[in-house]
């Protein structure tokens, strides 16, 4: 179960209630559906129907059997959700069953992308609400291209699935023209707030992750996080708004586990579109520790202060190593003798604190018991909802994304379109 420590975070108790109606606020828009973006709150209180979630089940498994990589086309919250799970769920190393594309405009990634599949056996997942986005329209369009001379057209369309909107859209008429397998983008969830959708649960699924497990855990977190009162969603909530008040403009999101890294660019994403508008919003960033204590280390303990950290917490890896001293302790770590790696992980992590901390760096720590299915659904959830409450403190709609349509106005005008 996720638990929260925010005794480093600065913020006292009268101020966080200051906060307190505004909280109130935020929380009955959110539940009463009365605030801006009320139209894509599906994800608040998501059931996936049986005839769904069986759906799902059967096209993963026919992948597994009749693929050795799924590539997952897509960009924004078609692709992180799922990445950060699958990555969070799995393995450093090892074979990858998931690839991704459509998530950039580089030649030389799909070029080498299709040269390491073209001796496998493939199948492609396209996630795209419109169909009409630039990034992955291209890589279907190229990798569609390449499944129908690798396969034929009959058997390319047996490994080709869709997920898109459920009526209308350019890749809604091309999954109906080839005859695609297609699941649902839901109408009343936007992108970044989708990966326990279809849209991430394909191909988690398909990546062998129990997609079973991972819903229990959203939906003990929904009951978790309901109310009101003592919530850890509506604390994280109000703690980083009391920070921004202080001139805290920039959050980093710190894990000290590899397989964390997507969890950091899933958040940033469902963060930054979110609460960066209207002229505010705190700066979503993220570090990898300890790795990157060696090069951003010295910039977050002694640069400007105008930063926080929320550390992930991971409490037991999957498995540990103890460390024995070398019988002449010529490596000078005889210190370490009888330690595990996991001990001295937590060690760094306490170290920083205490350092950072000692250099005006407020620290919040979300504390997780392991990598599991039912953890991270739980912690994704958190995210989410805190996320929602966030936003309408700060006074923004938390549910669209204006700007990132500035960038396509122009891309598309240099391109001709």
């Amino acid at each position: 179960m996720l638990k929260v420590n925010f005794e480093n975070s600065t913020i006292n108790e009268e101020e966080r209630r200051v906060f307190a109606e505004q909280l109130k606020s935020a929380h009955e828009q959110l539940h009463n559906g009365t605030g801006e973006g009320a139209d894509f709150l599906g994800w608040l209180n998501l059931r996936i129907q049986d005839d769904e979630l069986n759906q799902i089940k059967v096209a993963a498994n026919k992948i597994k059997e009749i693929s050795d990589v799924l590539i997952v086309i897509g960009i924004g919250g078609s692709y992180l959700g799922a990445r950060a799970v699958i990555d969070a769920l799995s393995k450093n190393f090892g074979d990858k069953k998931v690839l991704f594309a459509g998530n950039n405009l580089s030649a030389d990634y799909l070029n080498d992308l299709i040269d390491y599949i073209d001796d496998k056996r493939v199948c492609l997942n396209v996630i795209s609400k419109s169909g009409t986005t630039i990034e992955p329209a291209i890589s279907f369009k190229i990798l569609r291209e390449y499944m129908e001379k690798k396969y034929g057209e009959d058997e390319a369309k047996e490994r080709i699935f869709v997920t898109t909107d459920k009526e209308r859209g350019v890749l809604k008429e091309i999954a109906n023209q080839k005859g695609y397998e297609t699941f649902v983008v839901p109408d009343d969830i936007g992108g970044r707030y989708s990966v326990f959708t279809a849209v991430g649960l394909l191909p988690i699924a398909a990546a062998g992750i129990d997609i079973d497990k991972l819903l229990a855990g959203v939906y003990a977190a929904e009951e978790r996080f309901a109310s009101l009162e003592n919530n850890p969603c509506y604390e994280y909530a109000v703690v980083r708004n009391a920070l921004y008040k202080q001139g805290k403009k920039i959050e980093l999101l710190v894990n000290y586990e590899p397989r964390l890294h997507y969890i950091s660019e899933w958040w940033k994403q469902l963060y930054g579109e979110s609460e960066g508008k209207d002229l505010k919003g705190i700066f979503p960033a993220s570090v990898d520790y300890t790795t990157d204590l060696h090069s951003m280390g010295q910039y977050v303990q002694d640069g400007e202060r105008h930063l926080f950290e929320t550390v992930l917490d991971v409490q037991a890896p999957n498995r540990d190593i103890v460390l024995e001293a070398d019988e002449n302790a010529i490596d000078k770590l005889g210190y370490l003798n009888g330690k595990t790696m996991n001990e001295a992980n937590h060690s760094a992590m306490q170290g920083t604190v205490i350092a950072h901390m000692n250099g005006n760096v407020p620290n919040l720590l979300l504390q997780i018991d392991k990598l599991d299915e039912e953890n991270i659904g739980e912690l994704l959830y958190f995210f989410e909802k805190a996320c929602g409450i966030s936003g309408y403190i700060l006074g923004v709609n938390p549910f669209n994304q204006p700007g990132v349509e500035a960038y396509k106005k122009e891309m598309f005008r240099l391109l001709g379109k």
